[in-house]
């Protein structure tokens, strides 16, 4: 009996790997149309950059670019990317996989939808996202009459026109809708298919008149609407107050006029808000929102007077911009209460062409701006008093950690700007400390890319530092606005991330003792009117001693902070190594790198290639020495945001990278992945154990 019962666990055991293979054999029908599709697809783009061509596997689910499902039993994800096809020939075929949950075709040179391929991927029961972007699709918007289950569409980036109407009517479980950056004309479309789980409207940059209907609001469960950059008019519909789930809200770059309603402002959910480049009259309403993080409303008519004290309440807020707006008066000195946030906080301002600067003529007292040092500052004070009319918000440009900044033309007609301490800053020990530290450390620093200082004034009445002029602000405004950071090519932006790695080497290095900035981020780099990067505030920087180990509060950015921070506390060169490696990612982004800090190192990014995470404002390089370029970039940003401080490399070594002879890149760009950058190695430039620390 235990020998039959033996035998038969074995059969069992048999069948069940059988069974096993049988079930995840994929059927041979999806193997017929994969292969017909390799035909299709092999004479439709570049032999060398086919990601089929070299090892074809008889199994489709081992393609690149092929998902199946767990067991590999039949497929269900076509995304094949980057490879610069234009004939659509292949499309219908590819509908025959009646298994198919998505296709992803983005980043090609398609021009049409063929009729055969929406009658047959109409007819996927299962297809759930469409995603054709950054094509060169034409012409008006196909029907998607048949698309019953689909979820998610996507044809932004492409040159679609026309009007949109009855083209949406069979989508009825559509939740992300994006037809942003095309040609479409016409009224915004109210008639979004049958669907009423529509979650994400994104309609930005076309050509879109007229008023925006009250009907938006009949889909309530609406979390994100984007319709910047068109040619709307009329007001804000008040119904957008009575959506419940609403969380972003892009409206800027119009012709829209009226105010703000404070139901609008005051939804529970809302976290950004950008109105900005309008004509909207009026001030804040008292009641906005604590939810809110980035509250856009620059170049409009609001705010006649001084900036709204309702303003100091909102304690999530990350980023405020107020620019070109009628105000006057100072700013609210709880302002400086707020939150630091991700990204520092900010008020980008930009002035107004109709604001008079008041004229050399005049002006009494001419004291050079130089006779500060060693001067108690009554000349210059006087001066900067009536250049900046005692500090009168309209001419702010900024407003950081410490202290807001502003710009005054002196009577030599010297541009200058100027640091000044809020009162309650200049009684806090802890923001006096930061000014004084700040001087001690720029009258004894000299290097072409850290911000001049060229003196400071200690009077009872004020304090403030008079600094260099940056004519294009903070990398953080220029990257933040489209206009400003499409002016900002790839070249320029290498040369950005090498200035501060020149700038960060002196410091660490060429400097005795060394110093460490502590707080490096795009608020703190500057650019000048030929884009040249300098970096600035050195009020929580310390001069480095190697027997140092008292450990302080962290005064820093958060979101360029290293990790070792969390549980050391004390902070060393390659604190500011990290910091540089989140903002270089930041320059070539175009915003600043979030999630991909902590993922790039897992298996999902090997399919991510550079081309995916750079600033699509800009277009891609196609210059091999530029491309090279940012590939060392990405390279060297990837090294210094490693989890452990002793594998980041120095900025010596990557200062000295940048002054060694560049490479053109061998490989198309978009063949590059971010995993394969992640695991280059770039030496350290340092022996083990020769970290200096100091506190924080």
């Amino acid at each position: 009996m235990g020998g039959y019962v033996h035998i038969t666990s074995h059969l069992l055991l048999l069948f069940f790997f059988l069974f096993h293979f049988v079930v995840s054999e994929i059927p041979s029908n999806q193997k017929n149309t994969m292969n017909n599709l390799y035909n299709l697809l092999r004479n439709s783009t570049d032999q060398s950059y086919f990601p089929w061509n070299s090892t074809r596997d008889p199994d489709p689910c081992s393609w690149g670019g092929v998902t199946c499902n767990s067991n590999n039993s039949f497929i269900t994800r076509f995304s094949f990317n980057y490879f610069s096809l234009s004939d659509s020939d292949f499309l219908p075929v590819l509908c025959q996989i009646d298994t198919l949950e998505l296709i992803d075709l983005s980043y090609h040179q398609l021009r049409s939808l063929p009729s055969e391929f929406m009658t047959s991927c109409g007819n996927l029961s299962g297809l759930r996202e469409l995603d054709f972007r950054r094509n060169s699709l034409f012409g008006p918007l196909p029907n998607f009459h048949g698309f019953l289950k689909l979820e998610k569409l996507d044809l932004s980036g492409n040159m679609l026109s026309g009007t949109i109407s009855l083209q949406m009517d069979g989508l009825v479980s559509l939740k992300i809708l994006r037809l942003g950056y095309n040609q479409f004309t016409g009224s915004v479309p109210t008639h979004l298919g049958k669907s009423m789980v529509l979650e994400l409207l994104d309609l930005n940059s076309n050509r879109f008149g007229g008023e925006i209907s009250e009907e938006i609001a009949n889909y309530s469960n609406l979390t994100a609407i984007g319709l910047s950059a068109n040619n709307l008019s009329g007001s804000i519909p008040d119904r957008f107050g009575e959506l419940p789930n609403l969380q972003f809200l892009i409206l800027s770059s119009n012709s829209l006029s009226g105010g703000i309603s404070s139901d609008l402002l005051s939804q529970s959910n809302l976290g950004t808000v950008d109105l900005s480049d309008n004509s909207l009259e009026g001030s804040l309403p008292e009641n906005m929102s604590s939810s809110l993080m980035y509250l856009i409303l620059g170049n409009n008519r609001l705010l006649n007077g001084s900036i709204p004290s309702s303003v100091s309440r909102l304690q999530n807020l990350q980023k405020l911009d107020l620019r070109g707006n009628n105000l006057s008066g100072s700013i609210p000195e709880s302002i400086g209460t707020l939150s630091a946030g991700v990204f520092g906080f900010v008020v980008c301002f930009r002035f107004r062409k109709t604001q008079q600067i008041p004229s050399v003529a005049t002006m009494t007292n001419h004291g050079n701006i130089c006779s500060i040092w060693n001067y108690d500052g009554k000349i210059a004070y006087e001066d900067i008093i009536k250049a900046t009319n005692d500090f009168d918000i309209k001419y702010c440009i900024g407003t950081g950690g410490y202290g807001s900044v502003y710009r005054a033309q002196l009577p030599s007609g010297k541009v200058v700007a100027l640091k000044k301490l809020h009162r309650l800053e200049a009684e806090d020990p802890y923001f006096d400390q930061c000014f004084r530290n700040e001087v001690q450390i720029l009258t004894n620093v000299r290097h072409k890319n850290i911000v001049k200082l060229y003196g400071f004034c200690l009077h009872n009445r004020c304090m403030f530092l008079v600094y260099e002029y940056m004519e294009k602000g903070s990398l953080f405004c220029a990257l933040r606005f489209n206009v400003e950071a499409s002016e900002i090519g790839w070249t320029q932006r290498v040369n950005i991330v090498e200035a501060i790695a020149h700038a960060l080497s002196y410091l660490h290095h060429d400097h005795t003792p060394p110093i460490v900035h502590r707080d490096i981020s795009s608020n703190n780099i500057l650019l000048n009117s030929q884009l040249e990067a300098f970096v600035a505030d050195f009020g929580t920087a310390r001069l480095l001693h190697p027997d140092s180990s008292n450990q302080t509060v962290i005064a820093r950015t958060y979101g360029y902070i290293a990790p070792e921070l969390a549980y050391t506390m004390v902070v060393t060169e390659k604190c500011d190594v990290y910091s540089f490696g989140v903002v270089a990612l930041e320059i070539i982004m175009g915003k600043h790198p979030g999630d991909l800090l902590s993922s790039f190192t897992k298996p999902s990014s090997e399919s991510i290639m550079i081309t995916d995470v750079l600033d699509p404002r800009l277009p891609p390089p196609t210059n091999p020495i530029v491309a090279g370029n940012i590939v060392l970039v990405a390279t060297m940003a990837f090294s210094c945001v490693h989890p452990k401080p002793k594998s980041r490399p120095t900025m010596r070594h990557l200062s000295q990278e940048f002054l060694s002879r560049r490479k053109a890149l061998a490989a198309p760009l978009r063949t590059v992945s971010l995993l394969e950058l992640c695991n280059r190695k770039m030496d350290s430039g340092q022996p083990p154990n020769q970290v200096i620390s100091a506190p924080v």
